[in-house]
């Protein structure tokens, strides 16, 4: 309820603004799969390190629309999370400020739907610094593919309570892992799990 209040207060307040049309309904075919990589895990502190998106339209991951945002070293860049998305210190220089990649990413986004992997970490991290520098956070529609897995594997195996690892899920759906931790690389095999199983939902409904 809070998030829609907040979100209802920011529309209102974006509605002759540079950023309107970010709010209004999206009527298009697209979706966008996004990915972030970061200096830690906690969303109350963890700084941006690279930033991924690509579209998907229909049943196709347009890897030829893609974003893939390298950022200036932020200052908590350490090597626990070095060793996880591989970016080093040299590997961020001539990297951009967060307001250009936040610009870029509300370029590309645009107000179609957003997928991802445990998308509220993503989420959380850019709405943080978003809202400070933009007085908005992301108003997209979202689909949690997580979430999505989690719900299949519920109808089948009612006692699962979490879901597996990225890389275990995509194995299941015979989805290749296309970079493990770059965020472009997380950002199209999420895309094609979404893909699959979309497809599964559809064969679903039609036999149902």
């Amino acid at each position: 309820m809070f998030k829609t209040l907040r979100r209802a207060a920011d529309r209102r307040r974006h509605a002759n603004g540079d950023y309107a049309w970010l709010f209004h309904p999206y009527t298009g075919d697209e979706m966008v799969v996004i990915d972030t990589e970061t200096t830690g895990l906690d969303t109350r502190s963890a700084e941006l390190v690279s930033i991924a998106a690509v579209k998907v339209r229909g049943d196709r991951v347009l890897t030829s629309e893609s974003l893939d945002l390298r950022l200036a070293r932020p200052a908590s860049l350490c090597g626990d999370s070095i060793r996880i998305h591989g970016l080093r210190g040299i590997d961020l220089d001539g990297g951009l400020s967060v307001d250009q990649a936040l610009e870029r990413l509300i370029d590309f986004v645009g107000n179609r739907p957003l997928v991802g992997w445990h998308l509220e970490y993503d989420l959380a991290i850019l709405n943080r610094e978003l809202r400070p520098r933009f007085g908005f956070e992301l108003p997209n529609a979202t689909i949690d593919v997580a979430q999505s897995y989690l719900r299949r594997l519920r109808r089948l195996h009612p006692e699962v309570e979490s879901t597996p690892r990225f890389e275990k899920v995509a194995a299941l759906l015979d989805v290749p892992v296309m970079g493990r931790h770059t965020a472009l690389g997380d950002a199209v095999t999420t895309a094609l799990m979404f893909l699959r199983l979309d497809r599964e939902a559809s064969a679903a409904r039609l036999f149902s």
